[in-house]
């Protein structure tokens, strides 16, 4: 056997359901147990002495009557009359309907004797037959039967008798009545107990097999059941140990399953909050670390960049406005160009200190990822459907393949940006058949965002240098679109706050820009 079917059956036998059934099998075979044991050692003697109990009552019955006729002055003979005829109710006595009804549902024979007037009566069979029995037990001179005394009252005695000659089994009461005038002998068959308890017992555990089969299925099917709401609790806990918190448990019980369900919906809500908080506030901790040693040369960096950068701006707003001081400028159409230059330079000049002042603010840690799960296909589709006009300018065809569902943890509007400037500079450096493809690569812990267009390639000395501050390959291109070349800057700065990569790379047909995310472990 396999580990893997070994774990199944490690699993199955440590379920709910297995258990359940487990338990229901062992009452039910512990019941039957008990009842055959019952059955064995204490059904005979429960039989016996019902039947000694009825006898008992027979004698304490008949006694009564006899007493009480004998109170009355008519003696036993206005009980049993002579002319009684079991056919003619209308020769009946309460004495002999009693024995009748006895002798019908107890299969008790009774024969009673006055010694003093040797009248006999006997409840049916050989009356004389059945005064020799009545003389022999009386006078002690039994020839065909062994017994065993069972019961001794101050008149009469109950025993448990066997015929010698037929075998038959009987439990006999003889003796005097209260008048000790009056001698009886009373006669019940007993039945073979012992056959009768051992085909019981037999039919019992028949029985008790198909109940177990059948109970078992019962409880099976109906542990199922019950088990359906805490293997779906089952499933929630392991996706909520993967991290994975879009699990919800949906049960509609309002029992204590469903009290446990919504408790841990609502832990799952707040783990994903408390996750995202603690990535954010470990990526903040990471930067803190990594701004403390960069700072420094990076102010250096960023000082001199920006002096060079702005001096030609700087130099032509200046050249352009002492020429309209000096008059160099007189007809109208010199003094729009003049000024138009001006207001270009200037523009150009606050576009670049905006951009300038987003990414001092990245790479100093004053604008760190504010962490969320979001949809990275909703925000691509978002960007595409905002650049629709430059877009068609460009006479551009945008091909997505994000799958829907992509489930990233990121800052969703700084991976806006990152994604804005891929495709500007993307549309900025297209090339006939003007085709731009934007889509996903899926590991299993991260997603990789391509933007691939039809363009020239990029020499592959600059390839490592295009993310560098104010870095433009085809400078005269650049400027003529009023790109800063702090575009790829501000993207590689999103990139390591995220604690990312990004990345470029030439294709036979053009460039591909790449970078990855986080996505949520399934």
């Amino acid at each position: 056997m396999s580990k893997h079917q070994k774990g199944l059956v490690h699993s199955f036998k440590k379920s709910i359901k297995w258990r359940f059934t487990m338990i229901f099998v062992g009452l039910i075979v512990l019941l039957l147990v008990a009842i055959l044991l019952a059955n064995s050692f204490f059904l005979e003697r429960y039989y016996v002495r019902d039947k000694v109990h009825t006898l008992e009552e027979a004698y304490e019955t008949l006694d009564e009557m006899i007493i009480g006729a004998e109170n009355q002055g008519e003696g036993i003979d206005a009980l049993f009359p002579d002319d009684y005829d079991s056919g003619d109710s209308d020769t009946g006595t309460e004495a002999t309907r009693y024995l009748k009804t006895l002798t019908e549902t107890a299969n008790v024979n009774i024969v009673i004797l006055n010694t003093q007037t040797d009248q006999l009566f006997a409840s049916f069979g050989d009356e004389g037959f059945q005064a020799r029995k009545l003389n022999e037990y009386i006078l002690g001179n039994r020839r065909d039967t062994t017994g065993k005394v069972i019961e001794t009252f101050k008149n009469y005695s109950i025993e448990r008798n066997v015929d010698t000659t037929s075998k038959n089994i009987y439990l006999e009461s003889w003796g005097y009545f209260s008048d000790n005038a009056t001698s009886f002998i009373m006669s019940m068959p007993v039945a073979g107990i012992k056959d009768t308890v051992r085909l019981f017992n037999k039919f019992l555990i028949i029985i008790g097999v198909i109940a177990v089969l059948v109970g078992s299925l019962f409880v099976y099917m109906t542990s199922r059941e019950i088990c359906k709401p805490i293997n779906d609790l089952a499933r929630l806990s392991e996706k909520m140990s993967s991290l994975d918190f879009s699990a919800r448990y949906e049960g509609a019980s309002q029992d204590e399953i469903g009290v446990l369900g919504n408790s841990m919906n609502k832990m799952s809500e707040n783990l994903e909050q408390a996750i995202g908080e603690l990535k954010t506030a470990n990526n903040e901790l990471q930067s803190d670390i990594e701004n403390k040693t960069k700072l420094a040369v990076r102010q250096q960096e960023f000082v001199a960049n920006v002096s060079h950068e702005l001096k030609t701006p700087i130099a032509l707003i200046q050249g352009y406005a002492e020429g309209l001081q000096e008059g160099l400028a007189e007809d109208p159409a010199t003094r729009d160009e003049y000024c138009g230059v001006i207001v270009d330079e200037a523009k150009r000049m606050n576009t670049m200190v905006r951009s300038l002042m987003t990414l001092s603010a990245i790479e100093q840690g004053k604008d760190l990822p504010d962490f969320a799960l979001f949809d990275l296909s909703e925000v691509v589709q978002g960007i595409v459907t905002k650049s629709d006009i430059l877009i068609r300018q460009q006479n551009a065809k945008v091909e997505v393949d994000v799958p829907e569902g992509t489930m990233v943890w990121a800052d969703e509007f700084k991976i806006e940006e990152v994604i804005t400037n891929y495709l500007n500079n993307a549309l900025h450096h297209l090339k006939e058949p003007n085709a731009i493809s934007i889509y996903t690569e899926t590991l299993p812990e991260r997603v990789t965002l391509h933007v691939q267009n039809s363009g020239n390639p990029i020499p592959e000395e600059d390839l490592d240098r295009i993310w560098d501050k104010f870095f433009k390959v085809d400078k005269a291109h650049t400027r003529s679109y009023g790109g800063s070349g702090l575009g790829l800057s501000i993207v590689k700065a999103i990139a390591d706050a995220h604690h990312q990569q990004c990345g470029v790379r030439n294709t036979r047909t053009g460039v591909d820009f790449w970078f990855t995310l986080d996505r949520k472990q399934s």
